[in-house]
């Protein structure tokens, strides 16, 4: 981005600061059984604010719910999925504080985080290291470990045109050491953050930031497809020690 354009991105980075919509975190149980089949898949969501269900009313509609409900129509498996995450959460927080909450093993552990680092400025070297832990954690929780893309700043209803640029550039930064990391551990995959393109207001919470309902269960489905049915079909839980 050009030098002259510095200014006009303080300017609507200090505007969005002071921009107040503010939206509760998802009420209800942050875990549930989908009743299906005789088999049960499970899985967890760990992360920041999606996570933690900021945009929809419950859990059950967020993006852990919405992605339960998916396996199990794709797999006619019960699903016992769980949620953890944290208003404001970046890598580092899920590396060091959130995951000692999950209680695996799981089939398939989903982590949702980038945005507040974008935010923070963290240098991709600083997000790689963090990630790197995370995933390596997981691995030895879930048979699959799946890595969320940033979604497209730019593309964000809340977000000013240029300032959505020029944080859609540090995000990119961040997903490019995001599949360099997946690449180097077999169970895991990265799930590109455009899924939802072209975006529609109604994929959005009042505040133009967090997904709305509608739009967990559109980007749960993508996420899922990423995840064959013969695949999770031979997944099975492993009994192994959690760490923290």
């Amino acid at each position: 981005m050009s030098a002259l354009f510095l200014p006009v991105v303080a300017v609507q980075a200090m505007w969005m600061r002071h921009r107040k919509v503010t939206i509760p975190a998802a009420a209800g149980p942050s875990s549930g059984v989908l009743h299906a089949g005789a088999e049960t898949l499970r899985i967890a969501v760990v992360g920041d604010s999606i996570a933690a269900g900021y945009g929809v009313e419950s859990h059950d509609q967020g993006f852990s719910g919405s992605l339960a409900r998916e396996l199990s129509e794709r797999t006619g498996r019960t699903v016992a999925w769980s949620a953890v995450g944290q208003y404001g959460a970046t890598v580092r927080r899920v590396r060091h504080r959130l995951l000692r909450r999950l209680t695996g093993p799981y089939d398939v552990v989903l982590v949702v985080a980038g945005a507040n680092d974008v935010l923070g400025g963290r240098q991709p070297h600083e997000w790689a290291e963090d990630l790197t832990a995370v995933v390596e954690a997981l691995s030895r929780e879930a048979t699959r470990v799946m890595v969320a893309g940033i979604p497209p700043f730019a593309q964000l209803p809340c977000m000013p045109r240029i300032l959505g640029r020029h944080l859609a550039r540090r995000a990119e930064a961040l997903d490019r050491a995001s599949r360099e990391v997946c690449a180097s551990f077999p169970a895991a995959a990265w799930v590109d953050g455009e899924v939802l393109l072209p975006y529609r207001s109604e994929y959005f919470a009042p505040d133009g930031f967090h997904p709305s309902a509608l739009g967990c269960r559109r980007w749960s489905a993508a996420v899922a497809e990423d995840l064959p049915t013969p695949s999770i079909d031979a997944l099975a839980p492993r009994s192994v020690t959690a760490t923290s």
